[in-house]
């Protein structure tokens, strides 16, 4: 066990979150500026810590809890991703995001479904923006024979889980997005489209009645002190008997899981809003998210004055970064990606300069696994989401909360069941090979 853990990094970010952008500036930060005592620490306040936060509450209502986050809330990866909580068996290693087997499956299928309802549950008790929180379901886009043969095989392993689908045919996909770039796509109806950084702010508010919650506060190590940690941060301080590590990929900036998990960064664009002329132009429904048929192609989202304004955004391109720190040259060429990719699909839009573009910090681990786990005594983990932020980060906060108080659940043990993330090669053969990988399978996703 060791006496004290010092954060190496702290996160750094590229580009604006645009998701909170659009929604106009926050509240002043409170900031952590003296010594307090908590009965627990959350650190981070993304879906992981949150989420962990209000189960905290649920649990022992009475407990003095803490979160500390390092930046604003939803300006960090919460801000950053693409807003889709999807409850399907989503897997980003395979060709058509079919899982490892029907039984598999099913077990993340129930679990995704209790991360949706908790989030749903959690949206009504703080009266969070409806809009913030839709349940309208999404579709997986197919441009090439090759896309529309995963959506197939996709549909077929869906139907083994008893999960239906709907296939769309091109003129279909050309009624719901205004583009004629889709040949078919495949639709299924229990994915959440959020606005992920109105629905963490709510959240946050919510929370913030009953718990502290400090922002621009990170976390700069614990330590042991007698039986409880004390957390330091650069103006104060917090002791505790548990803390909360929900941070994703930054629990290895601590010393734990270290060469072990894979840091990405995953790149979007965002339009400006939509004139009236533009929107004329564009045709198609307000609303829709499309993930592309191929893990490695093209996501596309739809929002409307309702989610920050009537715009369109472009997620694509994918850089291994062990240091965690993406760069402005990393942004500017996958800014230019993005610009292509959206004048394919909106001839009529081409050439329109995107208002914001940005990079969000990914963490995975080679087996799929998540940490999930009480790693120290007095320390439990809720990190290393897969890609799947929004529905795997509400399930290992939920976890690690239940794990600090004690309390046992379907959620809890199927991440304790999990193996250990697996030890990745040694760098610089890693980072080179895998970004040549990372490449090879954007090139060979094509159009999709």
């Amino acid at each position: 066990m060791s006496a004290s853990r010092t954060a190496r990094r702290f996160p750094h970010h590229q580009g604006p979150a645009a998701w909170s952008a659009i929604l106009g500036a926050q509240p002043a930060a409170r900031e952590l500026e003296q010594a307090e005592t908590a009965d627990f620490v959350i650190i981070g306040a993304g879906f992981a810590g949150l989420s962990a936060a209000r189960r905290l509450r649920q649990l022992q209502p009475d407990a003095k809890v803490t979160v500390l986050e390092a930046g604003r809330l939803a300006e960090g990866a919460s801000g950053r991703n693409s807003g889709f909580m999807i409850d399907l068996p989503h897997d980003l290693a395979s060709d058509d995001y079919a899982g490892k087997g029907a039984d598999h499956d099913r077990k993340l299928i129930t679990l995704n479904r209790r991360a949706i309802s908790f989030a749903r549950d959690a949206a009504a008790q703080y009266n969070i923006n409806p809009d913030y929180f839709d349940e309208v379901g999404k579709i997986n886009g197919a441009v090439s024979d090759a896309g529309h043969a995963h959506n197939l095989s996709y549909a077929r392993h869906l139907e083994t889980l008893g999960e239906p689908s709907e296939m769309l045919d091109r003129q279909q996909m050309h009624a719901l997005t205004g583009s004629r770039h889709y040949r078919a796509g495949l639709y299924t109806a229990g994915t959440v489209m959020l606005q992920p950084a109105g629905y963490i702010r709510g959240l946050g508010a919510g929370l913030g009645k009953d718990i502290a919650i400090y922002e621009n506060s990170p976390a700069t190590g614990f330590a042991r002190k007698g039986p409880d940690w004390c957390v330091t941060t650069p103006k104060g301080s917090v002791s505790t008997g548990r803390i909360l590590l929900t941070n994703n990929g930054h629990l290895e900036s601590f010393g734990y899981a270290r060469g072990r998990l894979m840091h990405l960064f995953l790149y979007a664009s965002m339009t400006p809003e939509l004139d009236a002329a533009a929107l004329r132009s564009l045709g198609g429904r307000p609303r829709w998210g499309i993930t592309p048929s191929d893990p490695m192609g093209t996501t596309m989202r739809r929002i409307d004055t309702g989610q920050g304004g009537n715009r369109i955004i472009t997620r694509t391109c994918a850089t291994l970064k062990p240091n965690m720190t993406p760069t402005a040259a990393g942004v500017a060429r996958a800014a230019k990606v993005q610009q292509q990719k959206f004048d394919q699909r909106f001839p009529q839009l081409a050439g329109m300069q995107m208002e914001h573009q940005w990079a969000g910090h990914l963490c995975l681990s080679l087996n799929g696994v998540s940490v999930m786990r009480e790693i120290e005594q007095g320390v439990f983990s809720g990190c290393v989401q897969n890609g799947l932020g929004t529905a795997r980060g509400t399930l290992t906060g939920i976890g690690a909360a239940e794990l600090a108080c004690g309390a046992q659940s379907d959620i809890t043990a199927f991440f304790t069941g999990q193996d250990h993330p697996k030890r990745l090669p040694p760098r610089p053969f890693a980072e080179i090979g895998a970004n040549a990988v990372l490449r090879w399978k954007e090139w060979r996703a094509g159009n999709e």
